[in-house]
């Protein structure tokens, strides 16, 4: 019998502006402290790590149906958060990602395959061309996939198809959880009009990888890496499906709302 993944996304707006009221904070006082600890400089950071912190144990509740308060996550050396108390669970390979650039902050969940999230904001820093920002990242990318770039048209078409290259390199390297060691230039994209995406590792294609490419906004690119984990099904290999995955938008509001319901029976 066939299997599919069921994929599941999250997708959170996260907007600059929005303030915690402190009633809000005490209800989700214990994912603060953890937040606070981090030592994030600016706010926002502060609160785009609390919205991913909420967005993490929400999916968890909702795919796995264990409590609030029994959800145990903890991060790899690399920083990929897991959870560590889901044996037992119909899903065993069951694992997520979070990404937070510009305005979104976004989580994506599978059962089986291994799953990779990258948002990213297409912006560059002020008193910078397009040209002297993505010079910086020269080494980054291979020649073919700057070849692909020079011929898109205009500065600003570069960009974005930069940021695109750059989207499914950082969602492949979250997926394995090399962290920042896996050299991106070893990664080379080939696609059909940002359709019917591979990936050649070391100059070999690999089959065992599918990957999506999502615009959220004019701003905003979403990108989704999939493979295979080991113990999969052997079966399940070169079909693994790429499946057409909406987006679920919450508010800050109703993830504390969820959180601070499942939870009312017990402490934090």
């Amino acid at each position: 019998m066939t299997k599919y993944c069921i994929f599941i996304m999250i997708m959170y707006y996260f907007d600059t502006r929005y303030r915690f009221q402190p009633f809000k904070l005490v209800k989700a006082s214990c994912l603060l402290m953890e937040v606070l600890t981090e030592r994030y400089m600016k706010f926002d950071d502060r609160k785009r790590a609390l919205v991913s912190r909420l967005l993490q144990y929400s999916i968890v509740h909702e795919v796995l149906g264990i409590p609030y308060d029994k959800i145990i996550i903890h991060r790899t050396l690399e920083g990929k958060p897991y959870l560590i108390n889901g044996i037992g669970s119909p899903f065993s390979n069951f694992n997520f990602n979070v990404s937070h650039h510009g305005d979104y902050v976004g989580i994506a969940s599978d059962p089986l395959c291994l799953v990779g999230l990258d948002i990213v904001s297409i912006m560059i820093p002020e008193q910078t061309t397009e040209h002297e920002f993505m010079s910086n990242f020269s080494s980054y990318l291979t020649a073919l996939e700057w070849k692909n770039i020079a011929k898109t048209g205009t500065s600003e078409v570069k960009l974005r198809e930069f940021y695109r290259y750059w989207c499914l390199k950082e969602a492949f390297v979250k997926a394995t959880g090399a962290g920042l060691g896996f050299g991106f230039h070893r990664l080379e994209f080939h696609h059909k009009n940002w359709t019917d995406i591979s990936v050649y590792i070391d100059g070999i294609e690999s089959r065992e990888w599918k990957f999506s490419l999502y615009k959220i906004d004019e701003r905003h690119w979403a990108s989704i890496a999939r493979g295979l984990a080991n113990g999969a099904d052997e079966q399940f290999d070169a079909s693994l499906p790429v499946t057409e995955v909406g987006f679920i938008q919450r508010t800050v509001d109703q993830l504390i709302q969820s959180r601070s319901h499942g939870a009312q029976q017990n402490s934090c």
